[in-house]
């Protein structure tokens, strides 16, 4: 192992208690390799990189063990899977993202309600825009993806005097706050939602998941937010329900992302629209250290990793 290297996004001179052992080699992204990657024996995926950064030296890392994300989704890195050798065991960053994630859907949920887009607007205009909003009290939550964020989110939530949490993920289960319905039971939920949260992972299964029946579902004047990420949403059909004018809708993500300059969803009404800052916040990089201080750890000392999402040769094609 003292031969193998560690290849790191933040500078390793920036990260306390690093054990020692291996070569430590900062790269987070650049043009320019830090080494050879066929040395590579843990990698660590730059955060919040363009499309196809991130898998550009998977080809070359023939020796690599473990790759890990800063990022709670692993979609970014599936399409170079299949350049790994059998055995390579991909992490994701659970723990580093709930409290910043949550934190902005609760602001996402609470400013489109409460109308706080049309009040900034106004004080633009210096006009004082008085009137009924809707508050979050009293109302129904249908949160689409139950992992850690969902329950992070569902935490931040409890103290806002909801009439119901419900909660939907891939498989059905219960936890202390209640049930988890399947997928199969999104028909019979989304038409008592007024708040719909979308938080589950990316896959071939949840792409499009919510499309033109989806949205048709919505009760009218409910509110779509996505924190998950852009392809969960088929975003024709969600144009063609916010033009209506029938729903409203919170973006931390979009599809396409970014979002182009003169795309319609920048001007369709009833949308507020943030630029994927879910997870960068002043909590990321403390929360992003502490996990690879301890991923390491485990790794050199041959112990069981955290957060493996699957091992390629046993759960890729």
């Amino acid at each position: 192992m003292t031969a193998a290297d560690v290849w790191l996004p933040i500078p390793p001179e920036e990260i306390e208690d690093l054990p020692e052992g291996p070569r430590y080699r900062f790269w987070d992204g650049g043009e320019e390799f830090p080494a050879d990657p066929a040395d590579c024996a843990f990698y660590v995926v730059p955060y919040m990189k363009p499309s196809g950064i991130g898998t550009r030296p998977l080809p070359r890392m023939t020796s690599v063990r473990v790759v890990q994300t800063l990022s709670a989704g692993i979609d970014h890195v599936e399409p170079g899977l299949k350049d790994l050798p059998p055995g390579v065991r991909l992490c994701n960053a659970r723990g580093v993202h709930e409290a910043s994630t949550a934190e902005l859907t609760l602001a996402l949920i609470l400013a489109s309600l409460r109308g706080i887009p049309d009040f900034v607007r106004a004080q633009e205009r210096g006009e004082w825009l008085g009137g009924f909003r809707p508050a979050l009290a009293d109302r129904t939550v249908l949160i689409v993806g139950y992992g850690s964020i969902g329950a992070a989110i569902e935490d931040r939530l409890a103290p806002f005097e909801l009439a119901r949490v419900a909660r939907v993920a891939r498989s059905a289960r219960t936890t202390e706050r209640g049930p988890v319905h399947p997928l199969t039971a999104l028909p019979s939920l989304l038409p008592e939602a007024d708040v719909v949260v979308l938080s589950t992972p990316l896959t071939e299964a949840t792409r499009h998941l919510v499309d033109a029946g989806f949205l048709s579902r919505m009760k009218d004047g409910a509110l779509l937010v996505n924190v998950a990420r852009g392809g969960v949403v088929d975003t024709k059909a969600l144009l063609t329900e916010l033009e209506s004018g029938r729903i409203t809708a919170a973006l931390d993500v979009t599809d396409p992302e970014p979002l182009p300059a003169g795309h319609p969803l920048w001007r369709a009404p009833g949308v507020l629209i943030t630029p994927h800052v879910g997870g960068p916040t002043s909590a990321f990089l403390p929360r992003a250290k502490r996990l690879l201080v301890d991923q390491l750890r485990r790794f050199l000392n041959h112990e069981e990793l955290r957060n493996v999402i699957l091992v390629t040769g046993a759960d890729t094609p």
